[in-house]
């Protein structure tokens, strides 16, 4: 028995190793190597250096001086990364209904002079509640409000959002979009020269 045991335990002490520890630091390695920012989370730094977030996980903006992200479902604080989740509500739910008008109601008494329909990202969760990205739209329609609250001019806000807007991915699939955060912390470096 036991010269059937001893290659057994060889073979999984050499597997362990192998795929334990070699692979893993193997693999940590490359990843540091070839793609750094990506392998440290996309962590995004503003004007001091602070780490501010990841361009990966939406971020909770209310202040007026900043555009506004996506909604969060999670719970129980928003953009919480460990519940991703939607709210798994259906459209005839008296919640997301509520929701939702809370949402507008939000949106229209920080900005009552904005007369433009309110592009449903910003009134709808993501499916996984940590969308760090809206549309251009979605950009587009907050330009008054953080261009008074920064004594700013709009067209200034519309170059911004155009240089911070992502193409669809390889040309066709997605949706153009803007990342909230890389936007509002570029935004806070040109405001702060």
């Amino acid at each position: 028995m036991i010269k059937h045991l001893k290659p057994a335990i060889i073979l999984f002490v050499l597997l362990s190793l192998l795929t334990g520890v070699i692979y893993p630091l193997l693999v940590t390695g490359l990843a540091q190597w070839l793609f750094p920012i990506q392998a440290n989370g996309s962590l995004m730094t503003d004007v001091q250096g602070k780490v501010q977030g990841s361009a990966l996980i939406g971020q909770a903006f209310n202040d007026p001086k900043h555009f506004w992200g996506r909604p969060s479902a999670t719970a129980p604080f928003p953009y919480n990364a460990g519940a991703s989740s939607g709210s798994n509500l259906g459209p005839t739910n008296p919640a997301l209904i509520n929701a939702v008008k809370a949402r507008l109601q939000s949106l229209k008494d920080a900005d009552p002079d904005n007369k433009h329909l309110v592009p449903v990202d910003l009134i709808t969760s993501s499916a996984s509640g940590l969308d760090p990205h809206i549309s251009p739209a979605a950009a587009d329609y907050q330009i008054n409000r953080v261009a008074k609250a920064r004594n700013m001019q709009p067209e200034k806000l519309r170059a911004l959002i155009a240089a911070n807007t992502q193409s669809r991915q390889w040309g066709f699939l997605g949706e153009a979009s803007v990342n909230v955060l890389t936007l509002n912390l570029t935004l806070d470096t040109i405001t702060a020269k």
